[in-house]
C-alpha cells in the first residue's frame, strides 16, 4: 500500500520541520513527499489501465510491480525532480531554506514489506543474491531448525532479491536483509528510513531506525540471535521443512505488522524465481562472495 496525496501526515511532518526552524529536515521531508506523490500517481495510473499486465498475472506480479513503481518514483524525483519539493520548501521555509539542496531519500515500505532505501542494488539479479546468501541461510536455518528456503524467501521479500537494501548516509550498504529495527538495546550502527506499519489493520507511515551491519554474515548472525534470544520468537523455531508454518509463526510473533507477511513469504518461496535460483545454486561452481 502506497502513500496517498490525501494522507495529511506528510503535511504534519513538513509543518514540524518548519516550526523547529530546521531547513535540512524540511528539505529532506519535502523530497520524500515528492517521491511518495510520484509513486501514488504511478500507482493510480496503473490501476486505471484497462489492459492486462505485460508479463501476465502471477503470484509475485503485484509485489514486483509495486517495487517497479517505487523505483520509477525515485528516479523521477532525483536531480531537480518535478519541482514539487522546492515549491513546498519555499512556501513553508522561505527563500533561505530553498537555497539548500533537496534530500530525496526514500524507503522501501514494510507493506511489501519492510523498508525502501535509495541506493544502487547490491546484487545484479536474484541468482547472484541467492548464491551469495545461500551458505548463510543454510547455516542459520540449521541453527533454528527451519528450511533454508524459508530464510532465503524472507530475505528476498525484504530486499527485492537484494536490489533494495537500505543504504547508509555515505551510500554504502547497511546489509540489513531482514528489516530489523534498531531498538534501545542496539548499540551498533543504524540507518533512518520511512516505513509503512500496520496498526489494527490500518496502514500508517513513520520514520524508524534500522540496524546496519558490516556484511552479510553479520546480518544473518544477528537475525538468528534475535530469533533465539528473544522469548517473543520462541515459536518461530523448529518448523523443519514446513515453510508455511515458519512464515505463519513469524507473523504471529509480531515480527512484521503487515497482515499478509506470512502469505508473501510463502509466495516467494514457491515462486518461479525461487525455483530458478535454487536450480542455479545446484549448478554453480563458483564459491560465494565473502562478506
Amino acid at each position: 500500500m502506497t502513500a496517498s496525496i490525501t494522507d495529511f501526515t506528510h503535511f504534519a511532518e513538513l509543518r514540524r520541520g518548519a516550526e523547529n526552524n530546521d531547513p535540512k529536515v524540511l528539505k529532506e521531508v519535502a523530497g520524500q513527499f515528492e517521491a511518495l506523490f510520484l509513486q501514488s500517481m504511478l500507482k493510480n495510473m496503473r490501476e486505471a489501465s484497462l489492459g492486462d499486465p505485460i508479463f501476465g498475472e502471477s503470484d509475485s506480479h503485484e509485489m514486483y510491480q509495486s517495487m517497479l513503481d517505487q523505483q520509477l518514483a525515485m528516479e523521477m524525483a532525483s536531480g531537480n525532480g518535478i519541482g514539487l519539493a522546492e515549491m513546498l520548501v519555499r512556501q513553508l521555509g522561505g527563500e533561505q531554506a530553498a537555497k539548500l539542496p533537496i534530500e530525496r531519500t526514500f524507503a522501501i515500505e514494510r507493506a511489501r514489506p519492510a523498508s525502501f532505501a535509495r541506493s544502487e542494488p547490491a546484487w545484479a539479479d536474484a541468482e547472484s543474491f541467492a548464491r551469495d546468501v545461500w551458505p548463510h541461510a543454510k547455516r542459520i536455518a540449521a541453527r533454528l531448525n527451519v528450511a533454508p528456503e524459508g530464510v532465503l524467501a524472507q530475505a528476498a521479500l525484504e530486499t527485492g532479491w537484494g536490489k533494495h537494501v537500505m543504504a547508509r548516509r555515505d551510500g554504502e550498504s547497511s546489509f540489513n536483509l531482514f528489516g530489523i529495527k534498531a531498538g534501545s538495546d542496539w548499540s551498533g550502527d543504524s540507518v533512518a528510513r520511512r516505513t509503512l506499519e500496520f496498526d489494527g489493520g490500518v496502514a500508517r507511515h513513520e520514520f524508524a531506525q534500522f540496524r546496519a551491519y558490516g556484511g552479510v554474515g553479520e546480518t544473518f548472525d544477528d537475525y538468528a540471535d534475535l530469533l533465539t534470544a528473544n522469548p517473543r520468537y520462541s515459536d518461530v523455531r523448529d518448523h523443519g521443512a514446513n515453510i508455511a508454518s515458519f512464515a505463519n509463526a513469524l507473523q504471529s510473533s509480531g515480527y512484521a505488522t503487515d497482515p499478509k507477511y506470512a502469505d508473501k513469504i510463502s509466495r516467494v518461496a514457491s515462486s518461479d524465481t525461487m525455483t530458478r535460483v535454487l536450480d542455479s545454486l545446484k549448478d554453480a561452481t563458483d564459491a560465494p562472495i565473502g562478506h
